[in-house]
């Protein structure tokens, strides 16, 4: 979803806010800097919380945990959209892109789901993931001696954090490395849909039809990519269409880009402003893996998923009706006191991690264990080989105005 998502409040500028205004809380400046004392206030005083335009918000962890698993609660396509229809929004870039996708993986339920899934499952294997280290590792090197070279400071995101994940699924699809510019030029027009739907249809199409072409020539001669495995697979099983193979390998290759970025950059802010499990860190590089795993929950990235009411339930005493629309609140459930001890500290060795910042249920991220992979390599070797990495200026930080995605607009970084 984008900025253009309704949260079912009107904006607030000033004022605390009362417990019916804790939705409309969420879209104040107060709470884009810091979302997690509001969070905390919405999970003591009204867990289940419904908006004056009828949207729930779930932020325990306990809830929300359930909810994932829960089949009455939709990700279909057509269901997302007659929910958001009924709010009486502007939907036209929301309905126009899962118009675009077709039916896969990400706005489909089971069974359907459950059969596009084994697809990528099949492709996308922790093998062929844990194979790209190495290659991440030098993408990464380039990234920060680029960085360097350049000067004395730097954007994180924009030097490395943004630039690497569009790097490693250009390696992972086998895009030849004369067309990457050009596939970095669409993935920019897809994420201003909102502001420009002509431009960013055409860019769609553009991308689709470059897809194809690969899909074409990845059958006539198979390589060593996922494109080849996914075409592979669909050999196996009839029942895949080249319409869905082809929005499969749109959603693979877009789905992890904005949310890899900030992960990198919200961990590595994190960490600036931990010097105490910085120092850790940098004493004990083999803390790295449980360190991303902490990262990501303390300041989670998809701070919300949407779900559909398909079928009246009750949560926590409050009955949810079929065509509600229900924000799943993830960055709250990570700070949840009744599943994380102390949870508003930084904690690189924390134990029993289960934090939901990936989901949870039939549609945990499939791109997850890449993007941690990703943060892994490039935190851990921002930490190795910039010893004296601070931040450049504090005062300029700021954050994207979207309330379910936590982004930064850039992290100068000196060094």
């Amino acid at each position: 979803m984008t900025s253009t998502d309704t949260l079912g409040g009107a904006r607030e500028t000033a004022g605390p806010a009362r417990p019916d205004d804790l939705a409309a809380a969420l879209l104040t400046p107060g709470a884009r800097r810091d979302p997690y004392p509001l969070y905390a206030r919405m999970r003591s005083e009204d867990p289940v919380h419904r908006s004056p335009q009828g949207i729930w918000y779930l932020t325990r962890y306990a809830d929300v945990e359930a909810a994932l698993g829960d089949l009455r609660l939709s990700n279909d396509r057509d269901r997302m959209t007659r929910a958001y229809s009924g709010l009486g929004g502007d939907l036209k870039a929301f309905s126009r892109l899962t118009e675009r996708l077709g039916r896969v993986m990400t706005n489909t339920d089971p069974p359907d789901h459950a059969r596009l899934r084994k697809l990528a499952n099949r492709a996308f294997t922790a093998r062929r993931v844990e194979a790209l280290r190495d290659g991440v590792q030098r993408i990464v090197d380039r990234l920060i001696d680029e960085a360097v070279a350049a000067g004395p400071a730097m954007d994180l995101i924009e030097a490395v954090a943004s630039p690497l994940p569009m790097s490693v699924v250009c390696e992972l699809f086998g895009i030849p490395e004369v067309d990457r510019p050009q596939v970095k030029s669409w993935f920019r027009r897809f994420g201003r849909l909102s502001e420009d739907i002509g431009k960013s249809e055409a860019a769609i199409d553009q991308y689709e039809e470059y897809l194809s072409g690969l899909i074409r020539q990845r059958r006539r001669a198979p390589g060593d990519d996922l494109i080849s495995a996914l075409v592979a697979t669909q050999a196996q099983d009839e029942r895949l269409t080249d319409s869905e193979l082809l929005s499969t390998c749109f959603v693979l290759i877009t789905a992890g880009d904005e949310t890899t970025t900030h992960l990198i950059s919200n961990g590595v802010l994190a960490l600036l402003r931990h010097p105490d499990q910085l120092a850790r860190l940098r004493a004990d590089p083999d803390l790295i893996r449980g360190a991303v795993e902490e990262l990501a929950r303390y300041d989670t990235v998809t701070q919300a998923i949407v779900r559909v009411v398909a079928q009246d339930l009750e949560i926590g005493r409050r009955t949810l009706r079929e065509g509600d629309l229900v924000y799943l609140f993830l960055g709250a459930t990570n700070r949840d006191p009744e599943r994380f001890e102390d949870p508003d500290r930084l904690d690189l060795s924390r134990p029993g991690n289960r934090h939901l910042s990936f989901g949870h249920g039939p549609h945990f991220c499939l791109g997850g264990p890449l993007a941690k992979l990703q943060a892994e390599v490039a935190v851990g070797t921002l930490v190795r080989r910039l010893p004296e990495l601070r931040l450049a200026d504090a005062s300029t930080l700021d954050w994207r105005d979207n309330p379910l995605q936590r982004r930064l607009t850039a992290l100068p970084l000196a060094y």
